[in-house]
């Protein structure tokens, strides 16, 4: 456990304007270079994107009027320590970071995963790398005290760092933990807001990262391109994809959506083993993550000749897009973009709700370090939009500006 001492004076720790600069580079394209380091070009800079992450969750921090920041989500520990271990470890709350305004990062994590940090991770303090464990989502029974020997453990470093009677703010947390940090007096509060203001606008690295995981992405599309064809199986085209993907570099690939005729509609957000029949519309969804950016990458497929009302349909959904595109600078937010599509009731649904999860339109990237919407530098708060359902199905995101279909829409069969 942390030892006890003297509470220090609370002083925000300062941080410089060129830390947090995100060093866009307008004047160029966004580079999508290979995955390897080589000395005769700069790609990614992954110390200046340690320093930017960890700045701009300071500058938040600063702002929220919270002691510190406790944070359980994967994605918000990375995001803040740069560290990161099995993508088997989302969902299990076990690893935790603590962030006070004056001080540098705490990380408790498998007890081996810990002594890697310090080993590996110099941008650390070592000593701030603790071998810890809790509840494993009600695993352990919060009857054999973790709970409570994690909770008095933040408490020290907070009196320690002079931020003990100031709110905590936290992202996600097993109840039982919650109790505990409230019996030994901390003031909890919602930090996950906090840790979205920090992560919206990205930086340069962070871009080129994304542009990487598209590029993955384009690369799969080839692939289905190629494969798609009648009786192809949905979950051989998933096969495929993830397959690619972990060759390619992906560090995870959290679901292929994959979905073809009559299952189109309403959209189940899944896929089977049905069997790809001539005519059909196939739909398909990636979503990975490259170094923690992460793509929502769709895109339809006509095995065969696209149908009359088909490519209606895509002219319509092209309009709406390429309007809303054109609105997007700063300043602008999405309340204003969601005009340019229609209501939901106009396109079959009783609601807004009830069209919920086709009816956000979605930049370059959803990163897995945010949850929200960051097209280049843009600061764009999410709010709901009324684009239609089958809407996503016909416009492969961040897409060239051009007016007939993209070419792998006009798949034929065999």
């Amino acid at each position: 456990m942390a030892r006890a001492g003297k509470a220090a004076s609370v002083s925000p720790r300062h941080v410089t304007a060129d830390a947090v600069d995100p060093k866009h580079r307008w004047d160029r394209p966004i580079q999508a270079p290979g995955h390897m380091q080589v000395d005769f070009e700069e790609r990614v800079d992954f110390r200046r994107l340690h320093a930017y992450r960890l700045g701009r969750t300071r500058q938040a921090l600063a702002r929220s009027g919270l002691g510190a920041l406790l944070t359980f989500d994967q994605h918000n520990i990375r995001y803040i320590s740069s560290t990161v271990i099995g993508e088997w470890a989302r969902d299990k709350l076990i690893r935790y970071c603590l962030l006070s305004g004056n001080g540098e990062p705490w990380v408790w994590d498998f007890g081996s995963a810990a002594r890697h940090h310090r080993l590996h991770a110099p941008w650390l303090d070592p000593t701030h790398c603790i071998a810890g464990m809790v509840g494993m989502r009600g695993a352990v029974s919060p009857r054999a005290g973790l709970f409570e020997r994690a909770a008095r453990e933040i408490k020290d470093i907070l009196v320690r760092e002079g931020v003990a009677k100031m709110p905590l703010g936290i992202d996600v947390v097993e109840p039982p933990f919650l109790f505990a940090l409230q019996k030994e007096g901390i003031e909890v509060r919602d930090g996950q807001q906090v840790m979205l203001e920090a992560r919206v606008i990205k930086s340069a690295d962070e871009l080129t990262l994304l542009n990487m995981a598209s590029a993955m992405g384009d690369g799969v599309y080839q692939d289905i391109f190629e494969a798609l064809k009648p009786g192809v199986r949905e979950i051989e085209i998933v096969a495929l994809a993830n397959k690619r993907l972990y060759e390619m570099g992906s560090d995870c690939v959290e679901a292929i959506n994959a979905i073809s005729g009559e299952r189109c509609s309403p959209h189940p957000h899944n896929f089977t083993d049905r069997l790809i029949r001539p005519g059909d519309q196939a739909f398909f969804d990636i979503i990975q993550s490259f170094m923690g950016y992460r793509t929502c990458y769709y895109r339809t497929f006509s095995v065969g000749r696209a149908t009359g009302p088909q490519q209606s349909a895509y002219k319509k959904a092209r309009e709406w897009m390429d309007s809303a595109i054109a609105l997007i600078k700063p300043g602008v937010g999405t309340d204003r973009i969601a005009k340019c599509f229609p209501r939901a009731q106009e396109i079959g649904f009783e609601s807004e709700m009830a069209a919920f999860g086709l009816t956000s339109a979605t930049a370059s990237g959803w990163v897995s370090t945010s949850g929200r919407s960051s097209r280049a530098s843009i600061h764009l708060k999410t709010r709901w939009s009324s684009r239609p359902a089958w809407c996503s199905r016909w416009r492969r995101i961040a897409p060239p500006r051009t007016a007939s279909p993209p070419r792998a829409s006009r798949r034929k069969s065999s």
